[in-house]
C-alpha cells in the first residue's frame, strides 16, 4: 500500500498518520513577484551559476540562480520563512472561502499563482505560462515528487529542472537542514539575525522538550488521524517529526499492524485499541476534528479524550526552523500539563 494509493481524488482521506508536522504562523510576509527576495530582506539572488544536488542524487547546474520558482505549498512555505518567495504553488493552498490553508504557513496566498489546490490537480498550461525555472517538492517515496500527478509527471518535469527533498524515513533535522541548504543556494542569508534567531529557538525548544519528558515520566503519546470510516495510528519511524520527538525521549504508542510502513488503520469499532495520555490529532482541513467525532463511542472512551488532553497536530510538515519550533513548544506544553490517565 503506497502513500499515494491511500489518497482519494479529492484528497479527503485521513492521512495524518502518514505525514509529519510542523505548523504554526509566521510573522513574516513576502512578495511573490519572482524576485526571489522576501520582505524581511534576508535573501538576495546570487550572481553567477547555480548548483544544487537534491535527494535523488541529481546534480543540478544552471547558468543563473533560478528566481521563478514553483513549489509544493509546504515547500514554498518553508522557503518563505527564509525569505525566498515562489511565483507558483500546488497542493492545499486555499480553503473553500478563499482563506489560506494551514499548510500555506506564512504565505500570502493571494500573491502566488495556484496551479493546483487538491490532490491530482496540476494545471500544466498555467504552470508553463509562469516560465518556471525550477520546480521543488517533498519526496515521501523517492523519486516521486509530492503532489506532482503520476499521469502528467513526464510533461510537467520536461518544462523545468526539479528538486526533490526526502522527508520520510529521516529525522526532522535532516529535511530542515536540506531545505535550509536549498534556501541558501537560492540567496537566503542563514546567518542573518532573523534566521539565526529562528534556529536558536528551534534548538531551545528541542532541549526544553527533552527536559519536559524527563520531568514527566510515563506520559504516553499517540499520533493519530481521523476520517469518516477509519482511525489511523501513526508509527514514529515513518514521520520525520515523530522520529525526532522520539529521539528526545517522547514515549509513543507503537501500533503493531503497520501498513505500508506508515500507520495502522482501525475501524471505528476498534478505535480504542490503544491507550494514551496525550493525542496528537491530525488537524489538517481534510481530517475530522474532536467536534466531528462526538458520535463515535470508541473515540469518547479514549482516556486522553476523556481528559481533554488532545493537541492539534499539523501532520504534514513545513520544514523550517520557525514552524517546527512552534510545534515542539506546543508538544512540550502538552506533556508538561498532562495527567497520567492511560
Amino acid at each position: 500500500m503506497s502513500r499515494r494509493g491511500l489518497l482519494t481524488a479529492g484528497g479527503t482521506v485521513g492521512l495524518g498518520a502518514l505525514l509529519a508536522a510542523c505548523g504554526g504562523s509566521s510573522d513574516g510576509s513576502g512578495s511573490a513577484d519572482g524576485s526571489g527576495k522576501g520582505a524581511a530582506g534576508t535573501a538576495a539572488t546570487p550572481a553567477g551559476p547555480w548548483k544544487f544536488t537534491d535527494d535523488r542524487e541529481k546534480a543540478l547546474s544552471l547558468d543563473r540562480t533560478p528566481t521563478k520558482l514553483v513549489a509544493y505549498v509546504g515547500t514554498a512555505a518553508a522557503l518563505h520563512d527564509y525569505g525566498i518567495e515562489c511565483t507558483g504553488v500546488f497542493g492545499p493552498t486555499t480553503r473553500k472561502d478563499g482563506s489560506a490553508d494551514a499548510q500555506a504557513g506564512g504565505l500570502d496566498v493571494h500573491k502566488v499563482t495556484v496551479i493546483g489546490n487538491t490532490w491530482g490537480e496540476f494545471n500544466i498550461e498555467k504552470y508553463a505560462a509562469l516560465a518556471p525555472q525550477l520546480l521543488i517538492s517533498h519526496m515521501y517515496e523517492a523519486p516521486t515528487l509530492w503532489y506532482v500527478p503520476d499521469e502528467s509527471a513526464k510533461k510537467i518535469l520536461a518544462l523545468a529542472p526539479s528538486v526533490g527533498i526526502d522527508v520520510a524515513g529521516v529525522p526532522l533535522t535532516t529535511p530542515l537542514r536540506r531545505y535550509a541548504e536549498l534556501a541558501a543556494s537560492l540567496g537566503a542569508d542563514l546567518a542573518s539575525a532573523g534566521n539565526a534567531a529562528k534556529k536558536a529557538r528551534f534548538d531551545k525548544a528541542s532541549a526544553d522538550l527533552r527536559a519536559a519528558v524527563k520531568a514527566h515520566p510515563g506520559i504516553k503519546v499517540m499520533a493519530c488521524s481521523a476520517s469518516a470510516d477509519s482511525f489511523y495510528v501513526s508509527t514514529p519511524p515513518s514521520a520525520a517529526d515523530l522520529t525526532y520527538y522520539k529521539s528526545l525521549g517522547v514515549d509513543f504508542v507503537l501500533p503493531d499492524k503497520v501498513q505500508g510502513g506508515f500507520f495502522e488503520t482501525l475501524s471505528w469499532e476498534t478505535a480504542d485499541k490503544y491507550k494514551a495520555d496525550v493525542l496528537l490529532l491530525d488537524n489538517r482541513s481534510a481530517t475530522l476534528q474532536p467536534k466531528d467525532l462526538t458520535g463515535k463511542p470508541t473515540w469518547a472512551r479514549l482516556p486522553a479524550v476523556k481528559a481533554g488532553q488532545i493537541l492539534g497536530w499539523p501532520s504534514e510538515p513545513i520544514f523550517s526552523y520557525d514552524k517546527c519550533a512552534v510545534q515542539i513548544e506546543a508538544l512540550t506544553a502538552a506533556i508538561t500539563a498532562a495527567r497520567k490517565v492511560s
